[in-house]
């Protein structure tokens, strides 16, 4: 019992992971919070496209009929030919049905009559509902009780096509996820406890004395630079050993994940900046990492999720991380196609810098009124 109780007295002390804490939240945010936010249990409105070539009376009954189920949601109608992979940039589109010229015609007059459709199969999970639709609803446009509600039977068939990963290989879906995923956490694990050793040091008073904000973004550098190098040999293994596909320009993709993991740092650096040794602050990664891997489409397709998580995610760095990962590495898209995304990416980085430089001035200013 002796062992027991010193082990006890070292757990709440405060000297290093407060397990006690950390297990009740983990108990808490798993049964309640993912309850809510994962309460869907189905696909619902997935965002698809429509090329309308044929632009007659048939093809926008049938758009409409399509934007009936439930399962989908017809976010855009293109009236002219149009590449289906652009239309999915940025999570627009997970499908794209294509009405060729002459649909009207051919239905009409008994003539078989194609519908196209493109998938988005960087998530194949999240197809799973718009392939339910779209099947469903040609079998009822070749029924003439139901559907449109003309008089000819059959004739209408589906013609599919997988985009960007079309023999649903791991590599180009959850093996690159898991990628990102592990090398962030322990990238968190590593930096989340530099205020509170610099502190126990008595070299975190010496920044307060001379230095700046930035004197603290350079000692994240190391580590980024490890994180960099590590990301490009799991890519390496990926394309090589595996069978990834990168259709992106390299060189667009490592700025986005300089960026990325610049402010990853940031954000572990002022989530830890308070506890009271490293091993306290390492136990704050769970407050920051898994919820963008579980938010950010690898965890649990985008498309399960309410509408007001989707705005919720975007507090996660990961949420940003995967965003690229799937314009950038699997859709290939250039940087004008993301700048969008670009753009409110280095708004979201302001931010995290404006919270860190205000953090840093004000435990320096309070340093000062200390010393003197």
């Amino acid at each position: 019992m002796k062992a027991f109780r010193d082990e006890l007295k070292h757990l709440l002390s405060g000297n290093g992971m407060p397990y006690e804490k950390v297990s009740i939240m983990v108990s808490l945010v798993i049964t309640v919070i993912f309850s809510v936010m994962l309460g869907l249990n189905y696909a619902k409105d997935t965002p698809i496209t429509v090329i309308d070539l044929d632009n007659s009376h048939y093809s926008h009954e049938l758009i409409d009929y399509l934007n009936n189920s439930q399962l989908i949601s017809v976010t855009a109608v293109v009236n002219t030919p149009a590449e289906p992979n652009e239309l999915m940039y940025r999570d627009k589109a997970y499908a794209v049905v294509y009405l060729p010229q002459g649909l009207e015609k051919n239905h009409y007059n008994g003539e078989r009559a194609d519908i196209g459709v493109f998938y988005d199969n960087t998530s194949s999970s999240a197809l799973s509902g718009v392939r339910e639709a779209l099947n469903e609803i040609i079998a009822d446009l070749n029924n003439p009780s139901i559907g449109t509600g003309d008089t000819i039977r059959g004739g209408t068939m589906l013609v599919s096509r997988s985009l960007f990963n079309p023999a649903e290989s791991a590599s180009n879906g959850e093996v690159t996820g898991f990628l990102i995923f592990f090398s962030s956490m322990f990238f968190a694990f590593a930096t989340l406890g530099m205020v509170p050793r610099l502190r126990q040091e008595g070299k975190l008073d010496l920044h307060f004395k001379v230095g700046t904000a930035y004197d603290l973004i350079e000692r994240i550098l190391p580590y980024c630079a490890c994180w960099l190098i590590a990301n490009f040999i799991g890519l390496v293994v990926l394309r090589f050993w595996g069978d990834i596909n990168f259709s992106g320009n390299i060189i667009l993709y490592f700025a986005v994940q300089t960026l990325y993991i610049i402010m990853l740092g940031m954000v572990s650096v002022f989530m830890g900046w308070s506890a009271a040794n490293p091993g306290a602050a390492s136990s704050r990664m769970i407050l920051f990492v898994p919820g963008g891997f579980i938010f950010g489409g690898y965890g649990v397709p985008m498309t399960m999720m309410p509408d007001w998580v989707h705005w919720i995610n975007q507090i996660f760095p990961l949420t940003w991380e995967f965003k690229f990962i799937r314009d950038i590495v699997f859709r290939g898209a250039g940087f004008f196609d993301c700048a969008v995304t670009i753009g409110q990416f280095l708004i979201y980085i302001t931010i995290i810098w404006i919270l860190f430089s205000r953090k840093f001035d004000k435990e320096q200013i309070a340093y000062g009124e200390i010393a003197e």
